[in-house]
């Protein structure tokens, strides 16, 4: 059994040695970037979870937390940045886990509704929405256009003219990282999955590096059984 074990590090305190392994993990899979423009990135997030398999970084996603004054008042805002897991360990959820339990500790540092607040580049971390929350803003087959105004105002907070309010879509002109071909294609099974076939069709251009606007809420009403637990396990950490 392979051992997993995940850690979260500040991304200030990430060694440079840490991060020219993120570095070269994430260009195994993505094309469409540069190594300024990824150091940047890990610069502009709070956190960094690393998933390591032994000694081997065998994955990491990133996560910034920041607070928004909107029209209905102050939000917690969790934006969490690219996933990465090398493919032989695709399938363990050592990583998720973790991330979802700092969700929890960001939360429970706050008195103000918080909301997680995501770009997606791809099917397979479009359908991370379904398998932790009940509703989130774009689904297939359930109306949560009330968060479509909340959305929108994040994502021209943050990324000004090229997100597309009409299309819920970051449309850069070039791509600041998008999946590579190996990785990008759903296969006819996941094609098959309404979830995919969406995704698809509200992101056409995914396969460029443009990004779905995607936002739900970090509430116990609106999270899975089991993302719910690990979510109040962060409570306690």
């Amino acid at each position: 059994m392979t051992n997993y074990h995940a850690t979260v590090t500040p991304t200030l305190e990430l060694s440079r040695q840490v991060r020219q392994q993120m570095q070269r993990l994430y260009f195994r899979y993505y094309d469409g970037s540069d190594e300024q423009t990824f150091q940047h990135d890990v610069e502009s997030k709070t956190d960094a979870v690393l998933l390591h398999s032994g000694t081997k970084l065998a994955g990491f996603t990133m996560l910034h937390q920041y607070e928004q004054v909107i029209r209905g008042g102050p939000i917690k805002v969790v934006y969490s940045g690219d996933t990465v897991v090398d493919r032989p360990h695709w399938g363990q959820n050592t990583l998720a886990s973790l991330c979802i339990e700092r969700m929890g500790q960001y939360s429970q540092l706050s008195d103000l509704p918080v909301y997680w607040f995501l770009l997606v580049k791809g099917h397979r971390t479009y359908r991370y929405l379904s398998a932790y929350c009940k509703s989130f803003y774009p689904h297939w087959s359930i109306d949560r256009s009330d968060l479509r105004p909340l959305a929108d105002e994040l994502a021209t907070k943050k990324f000004g003219s090229v997100y597309n309010r009409d299309t819920g879509v970051v449309e850069f002109n070039l791509s600041r990282g998008h999946l590579n071909d190996r990785v990008a294609y759903p296969n006819q099974r996941h094609l098959e999955k309404p979830e995919v076939s969406f995704f698809i069709e509200r992101n056409p251009g995914y396969l460029n590096g443009h990004e779905l606007v995607c936002i739900s809420e970090l509430s116990e009403q609106n999270l899975k059984p089991l993302t719910r637990r690990l979510f109040r396990r962060g409570w306690r950490a």
